[in-house]
């Protein structure tokens, strides 16, 4: 923390002209804390082969943190290719309880080296319930919780309601090191509920690990629209949002489990980083893989939100169907 000084305007107030020379005025200082952080988005491609995603995902991790940041996000699910945009059984078997999972084991040690936070979204296993989950890894390695992704969604070749249990967690805030953040999981970003929700239990960011490309049936390419709706959250939030997304092209071979599905996904990237009024400030291209980021300084955007006034004037108890 560092505190930074202005001074008043009763500093200009005028002095009697004998006076002047004779007398040394001490400025009225006004103080402001200053709570700075970095964060990070990284937009990766990712293949079937576990660990070689993991190792990309650590080189990008560690690039971001040679640049200062903080608090660096993956895109969802990134262990693996998205396994759901096929229905396969045997993919059940992917999902692990969060000690056991490969990169929620893996990125422990990582915070712990780095003295970086890590939000790792994963499969989860909790007993006969399958969950998509992201777990809050702090800048010593302790996983600080569980968020489970609450909007599920089910479309052409996004077909997650086969494979996930809608989260039973509630949208959640957490106290890292460096800052109090919301994660919320790619469907969840066209929610403003999800946003608000973290925003009121305290977060101050907001990130959005996600899976998103080509829609294969809708002739529309919805990248645009995409970031629209988290521009909007982080406006009406007046706290920034970082959005992490994989590229690539993923396809499925037909085959007797899948019903002979043949497809195609086109992971569109487009990984972004907005300020406290949902300006875009750091962007990346559809196909690049890399790391972005951005500082800001958590009392500032905190003055900002307590002079617009718009958390006092809300009024929940009209909020009802």
């Amino acid at each position: 923390t560092t505190e930074i000084y202005t001074l008043s305007l009763h500093d200009a107030l005028p002095i009697s002209r004998q006076h002047i020379g004779t007398i040394k005025r001490i400025p009225h200082r006004r103080k402001y804390k200053m709570r700075k952080v970095k964060v990070a988005a990284v937009q990766m491609r990712c293949t079937r082969d576990v660990n070689a995603n993991i190792a990309n995902a650590e080189g990008l991790v560690r690039k971001a943190a040679a640049d200062g940041a903080q608090i660096i996000l993956l895109p969802e699910l990134f262990e693996r290719q998205y396994f759901c945009q096929e229905r396969q059984y045997e993919y059940y078997e992917f999902a692990k309880p969060v000690e056991e999972n490969d990169a929620v084991k893996h990125f422990a040690k990582v915070a712990e080296e780095l003295k970086v936070v890590l939000p790792i979204s994963f499969y989860e296993k909790d007993g006969k319930r399958l969950f998509n989950t992201v777990a809050i890894l702090d800048a010593d390695g302790t996983n600080l919780g569980i968020y489970r992704k609450t909007h599920i969604p089910d479309d052409h070749y996004y077909q997650e309601k086969f494979y996930f249990t809608p989260g039973d967690t509630g949208f959640k805030a957490f106290k890292t090191r460096y800052g109090t953040i919301g994660v919320g999981i790619c469907w969840d970003q066209w929610f403003p509920e999800t946003a608000r929700f973290m925003a009121v239990k305290g977060a101050e960011l907001l990130f959005y690990p996600t899976a998103i490309g080509s829609e294969p049936i809708l002739s529309v390419d919805s990248m645009p629209h995409w970031r629209r709706c988290m521009q909007g959250h982080s406006a009406s939030n007046l706290m920034p949002v970082i959005a992490a997304n994989r590229v690539g092209l993923e396809e499925v071979t037909p085959c007797e489990a899948n019903g002979n599905q043949k497809s195609a996904l086109k992971f569109y990237g487009s990984s972004f980083i907005t300020d406290g009024a949902g300006e875009v400030i750091q962007s990346m291209d559809r196909d690049s893989e890399g790391v972005i980021t951005a500082e800001f300084d958590l009392d500032e955007l905190e003055r900002e939100r307590f002079s617009w006034g718009l958390f006092r004037d809300r009024r929940p108890e009209m909020y009802h169907e």
